[in-house]
């Protein structure tokens, strides 16, 4: 049993570590990286889940972006402790997150994954949607939260502060 609950401050860390260990240290070099540098993950939506000793069992953040003059969730990474996977607990993660972000006004989530695994969460391919380079554009994946969301939004993924 795992509760999940935003993350805090106090969490920061750990769940900076268990990102190291799920993805290796490397990963801030990925160019996605590149818009959420100096930029505040989104209150209220990032979550961390923990079992029934405390012990982080995974996490997921998700991050302001523009497109144009649209505003978009940067949903990732999102993380299970390799000891806790097969559990479900990825699929929890996303559901319980994202049940949050339409009532804090964010109506269309993009990331940059796996399609085949993303599917079943209401992803598919964006296209017209441009990721920094060298993203795959067949990577680009995106939701709405509201009906319609993605209709006429197109162009590249800018920070949020920019």
């Amino acid at each position: 049993m795992y509760q999940i609950t935003p993350e805090t401050s106090e969490d920061h860390w750990e769940v900076e570590a268990l990102y190291d260990l799920c993805f290796a240290p490397g990963r801030t070099a990925l160019s996605s990286y590149r818009l959420r540098d100096d930029v505040v993950p989104v209150q209220g939506l990032s979550h961390v889940a923990r079992d029934g000793e405390g012990i982080l069992a995974g996490a997921i953040r998700y991050w302001p972006v523009r497109i144009g003059v649209h505003k978009a969730l940067l949903l990732g990474p999102v993380a299970v402790h390799p000891t806790r996977q097969g559990e479900g607990l990825g699929r929890a993660l996303i559901e319980e997150s994202l049940c949050h972000a339409a009532p804090l006004g964010w109506h269309r989530v993009l990331l940059v994954g796996d399609a085949p695994y993303y599917n079943r969460f209401g992803f598919s391919r964006l296209k017209g949607v441009v990721m920094p380079p060298p993203t795959n554009p067949d990577r680009v994946l995106g939701r709405s939260l509201l009906a319609g969301a993605w209709d006429g939004v197109s162009g590249t993924v800018r920070r949020w502060v920019d």
